[in-house]
């Protein structure tokens, strides 16, 4: 017998101070609770109840052990509880680093809050390369390379670099049909927040390669400063897809240089391997891969 089983059998006897009784309520006989006692009480090398024909008491050993039981007992069914719920409806603090590409996350986060009332959701944007089991994280999403044996990954998605300009912007200025005419335009320029280096300008067409570092008309480390800019008629801008999609179908936006093919990133979400998945841990994974590339693509 299993020291859980034990302890429950011993705290059955001490409430009703009867072995048949303890059986009954336990739904075994009162031979059973006797020999359940009796092994206890050789596990632990000392005697827990003082028995007559008429009356079943504790010892003093036995009211210090009773104590002690309860607790354990009240710990296990409460732990017991806590699981129940939590795997019946995933709750509780989520947290989860993601790159600095909010308007790509918003909607899906949004969603997810919506679907999952009951998680509790602790966002860190950042582009820095966390360290997602010593800091604590439940999941991280990121772009790149993989290379942490410690973490499980599933991919989300690929998103490509486009070229974009306003409308008036390019009635104001001729659209380039070739990459070194972006020479003669306003260029708004990424500069990545973890290096500080500019984003070059990746085109490719077959087996032609026309990589930029355009002449800056401005430069900004945060992406949705970038498409605000274009569409304000600033500049041509060089920004992902997901970034400039809503911008596009509204035609506040139009993509130039169509024929050159841009960069492109693979999206990851990664959670520790050596944890056991959370329920709430699960379904954002899930929901991450169903809904941030519908069809493991952008749209």
């Amino acid at each position: 017998m299993d020291s859980h089983g034990g302890m429950t059998i011993f705290v059955q006897v001490a409430d009703l101070r009867s072995f048949a009784a303890a059986g009954r309520q336990l739904g075994i006989s009162a031979s059973a609770v006797s020999k359940g006692i009796a092994r206890l009480e050789q596990k632990l090398g000392v005697r827990l109840f003082q028995r007559s024909t008429r009356s079943v008491s504790l010892t003093v050993e036995g009211t210090l052990f009773l104590d002690r039981c309860r607790g354990i007992l009240s710990e296990i069914a409460a732990a017991e509880n806590e699981l129940a719920s939590t795997t019946a409806a995933p709750q509780g603090r989520l947290r989860v680093s993601l790159p600095l590409v909010s308007g790509l996350m918003w909607p899906v986060l949004s969603a997810f809050a919506s679907h999952y009332p009951h998680i509790e959701l602790d966002l860190d944007f950042s582009d820095r390369l966390v360290d997602v089991v010593d800091e604590g994280f439940d999941a991280v999403v990121r772009t790149g390379e993989l290379s942490d044996s410690r973490l499980m990954s599933k991919r989300l998605g690929t998103s490509r670099f486009v070229c974009v300009g306003a409308p008036g912007y390019f009635e104001r200025h001729n659209m380039p049909e070739r990459p070194e005419d972006l020479g003669q335009h306003a260029c708004l320029l990424h500069r990545i927040p973890n290096t500080g280096l500019l984003e070059k300008w990746r085109l490719r067409r077959g087996e032609e390669n026309a990589d930029r570092h355009p002449a800056a008309g401005m430069t900004s480390n945060h992406l949705e400063t970038l498409r605000h800019m274009a569409i304000q008629g600033h500049g041509i801008a060089y920004l992902p897809d997901f970034a400039v999609k809503q911008a596009l179908e509204r035609g506040e936006l139009l993509t130039v240089l169509d024929e050159w093919t841009g960069s492109s990133s693979t999206f990851w979400i990664l959670w520790p391997s050596n944890r056991q998945l959370l329920p709430r841990v699960r379904v954002f994974v899930d929901f991450m891969a169903a809904h941030l590339f519908p069809s493991g693509e952008p749209k």
